[in-house]
């Protein structure tokens, strides 16, 4: 191989054209503007009319949004979630060729208090997402993440609704919004007088600071960046599930990309979410019952959305979090990023390869599992992992990790697969079911709040609640709802012999009868 090139003198180079004078690989007219990746050139017009097609096909196809549904789009400012906004202004335009027909609104969660801002700070960036906003003429609520301390503990339980046949739902729907509006299309805009009613009450100045502290000493009991991410996560979740439900809204539409789902799918199985990664990555996420969220830029790259906001000047906020400035180690959320990020420059099918292995995941029914599922995880929502036996792998990394660890602490000892009780919540006692039955109220309430919340977390929840030094400062909803099941579970072992189960014997019961 080494005499190649001596032999031939170089005449096997062929010369690599300049983008300059390519031309286009689909219309094969007008000059490239832009190369995707690879044999993929496409001029400004095929690249814009690639990129709308895109967006209405994966919207299409699915067929989760009816016509004149409410939809609330959660915008952070980026430029992810800024394009999924413009996607949705053009289509809902006068001039758009296939019309959006769903009702839009927008929502947008300040997060300056952890990131240690003043209020000066936080007003001037939520000035320029209220004019962003305003611009559109889209109703739009701006919500600070404090707010997340006042939401009822019914945002915890899904709200299932019966859906028999969603073809012909959806068909039935499409012919009732042509027969009430045969001429013209849905126009979300509200007067310019009514926007200013949307966001009384969300400026900083509203929020009471002991509210802004609680939650500052909520994180500052978080260890690890890594943890820290994921409760915000899970927090901002609630808070918008919150918000659409209190607004009258069926679906959440989120700006995750293409790029941002392939580190979050490897992100995941290190957390140990590998059982919620189909209903993670998704275009559904069916989760929370009555409102569906749903990931239309699913099937975009982070550089077809960066080159579609240069290229047609789509306006967006940069907003710092908590990952920024901070090293490719801080976090596994960031070190994922990094290598998956890093790992495309060479690779550039390194993204799509990750994506539609996660496509893979997807089952038919995903919706039914987690509606049939009797137990779900306090934080996520997503059905609970770790009600399995005692050869199940869970139990097996359970023990491996306390025999790691030199000493057991209480909250170890509370995960000992051989001091369950029959409630389900873990008994740190010798006699575990004789003491639980012998209380007024399960011994494990007495154990403290981390062991109450572990018996109703998933494995990567439990891990983050590992990382607190202290539960104390959790919202109080969470705190509430964990009471609850506790009680519930309690009160179904105490009645646990009157119970008719699956196994029950029939015929004995109508012989008693």
């Amino acid at each position: 191989m080494c005499q190649v090139d001596e032999e031939y003198n170089g005449l096997l180079e062929s010369p690599v054209a300049s983008s300059a004078t390519k031309k286009c690989n689909k219309c094969k007219e007008t000059t490239a503007a832009l190369v995707l990746k690879p044999g993929e050139s496409l001029c400004r017009g095929c690249f814009k009319e690639h990129f709308v097609h895109k967006f209405r096909a994966m919207l299409g196809k699915n067929r989760i949004i009816f016509p004149g549904e409410k939809v609330l789009l959660a915008v952070s400012g980026g430029s992810s979630s800024c394009a999924m906004l413009n996607q949705v202004q053009e289509g809902l335009g006068q001039n758009a060729h296939k019309k959006l027909r769903f009702k839009p609104g927008i929502v947008y969660i300040d997060e300056g208090c952890l990131l240690g801002q003043s209020t000066e700070k936080r007003q001037k960036t939520m000035a320029q997402i209220n004019s962003l906003f305003k611009m559109t003429g889209f109703p739009h609520h701006i919500i600070p993440l404090e707010m997340v301390l006042n939401l009822p503990p019914s945002v915890l339980e899904p709200v299932h609704l019966a859906t028999d046949d969603p073809a012909g739902s959806y068909k039935e729907a499409v012919d009732h919004f042509m027969q009430s509006s045969p001429v013209h299309s849905v126009d979300p805009r509200v007067d310019r007088s009514e926007l200013s009613a949307l966001t009384d009450g969300t400026n900083p100045q509203h929020i009471a600071e002991a509210q802004t502290q609680t939650l500052q000493e909520l994180f500052s009991r978080v260890k690890t960046l890594t943890a820290k991410e994921d409760l915000l996560h899970t927090l901002r979740r609630h808070l918008l599930v919150s918000t659409a439900r209190t607004e009258g809204y069926s679906k959440l539409m989120l700006g995750e990309n293409c790029t941002r789902l392939a580190v979050k799918l490897l992100a995941n199985i290190a957390l140990g979410r590998g059982a919620q990664l189909a209903v993670d990555t998704a275009f559904c996420d069916p989760r929370y019952g009555d409102i569906v969220a749903v990931k239309p830029m699913r099937d975009y790259t982070a550089k077809e959305i960066s080159l579609y906001n240069y290229m047609w000047n789509v306006p967006y906020v940069f907003i710092p979090s908590l990952e920024t400035k901070t090293a490719d180690k801080s976090s596994i959320q960031r070190l994922t990023e990094s290598f998956v990020v890093k790992l495309q420059v060479d690779f550039p099918s390194t993204v799509s390869t990750i994506y539609r292995t996660g496509e893979k995941l997807q089952t038919a029914s995903v919706t039914e599992d987690i509606e049939r599922a009797p137990l779900k995880c306090l934080f996520c929502m997503c059905t609970l992992d770790t009600a399995l036996g005692e050869t199940s792998a869970f139990q097996a990394t359970l023990i491996s990790e306390q025999l790691s660890n030199v000493g057991t602490t209480p909250m170890q000892a509370s995960l000992r697969p051989d001091t369950q009780t029959k409630c389900g919540a873990p008994c740190d006692q010798q006699d575990g079911e004789e003491h639980c039955q012998a209380q007024a109220v399960c011994c494990s309430h007495k154990g403290g709040d981390s062991m109450n919340l572990e018996s109703l977390l998933c494995y990567s929840c439990q891990q983050t609640v590992k990382d607190m030094t202290s539960v104390e400062f959790l919202p109080q909803y969470i705190m509430s709802e964990a009471q609850r099941r506790n009680r519930r579970s309690q009160i179904r072992h105490e009645i646990s012999e009157f119970l008719l189960t699956e196994d029950s014997d029939s015929p004995s019961i109508k012989a008693d009868s």
